[in-house]
């Protein structure tokens, strides 16, 4: 992976299992298990993304079968109802699409993902047509990169800006995500301003900061 700061576009996967607003439950699940995916963006005409049927909207239609005699009563929402009647995309599609675009960040992304409590994002062009789908495990990939790119990223973003003329080598290392940092420096109030821009170095799990100013012990 590229250094940072990464884009959706960089960790989404964009060869993506779809299926028409007329595509059938049946259809739906032997797709989802053919490929392993949790769901199916819903397309029509070009591309553009219209919905999104996900295991969630199939698993109404189980619940109603066997939830017994007070089967309808214990279907909480009335969505949840029509959903388990439904035998098309079109009608088990959850809409309006929660979808982000391939330049959004990370971090951008990860937001939405909390914010509208999804597990995955559509990612489309300016014209909602599809392009990808980024996941939460997606997201993550940023902390396989490898330790010795992002102490490389630490350094020459971070320590050489900021401390350009140490009085001893400034320097950083990284085992397992975990940066640490040594050396000391003649402004000590640029510390706190290393650290915090270290966290934000995209792999980063956590920093151990020696950094000591000028007449510290």
């Amino acid at each position: 992976m590229r250094s940072g700061p990464h884009r959706v576009g960089d960790v989404m996967t964009r060869a993506v299992v779809a299926v028409g607003r007329r595509a059938r439950f049946k259809d739906i699940v032997e797709r989802m298990e053919q490929w392993q995916v949790g769901a199916l963006p819903v397309l029509e005409g070009d591309g553009r993304v219209i919905g999104l049927v996900s295991e969630a909207d199939l698993l109404p239609k189980e619940e109603f079968r066997y939830s017994g005699p007070d089967r309808v009563t214990r279907m909480r929402r009335l969505s949840d109802l029509a959903k388990a009647g439904a035998v098309s995309a079109e009608e088990l599609m959850s809409t309006p699409t929660v979808t982000v675009r391939a330049d959004a960040t990370l971090p951008e992304a990860a937001r939405v993902m909390t914010l509208r409590h999804v597990k995955r994002l559509p990612v489309v062009n300016a014209d909602g047509v599809l392009e990808g789908i980024v996941s939460r495990g997606d997201l993550l990939k940023v902390f396989l990169r490898p330790d010795e790119d992002l102490a490389e990223e630490i350094r020459q973003g971070v320590l050489d800006v900021l401390f350009p003329a140490p009085d001893e080598p400034v320097r950083v290392t990284v085992a397992e995500g975990v940066a640490t940092l040594t050396g000391r420096v003649e402004d000590a109030s640029l510390v706190e301003l290393a650290v915090r821009l270290v966290q934000g170095v995209e792999g980063v799990v956590s920093v151990d900061c020696l950094l000591t100013g000028t007449g510290e012990e």
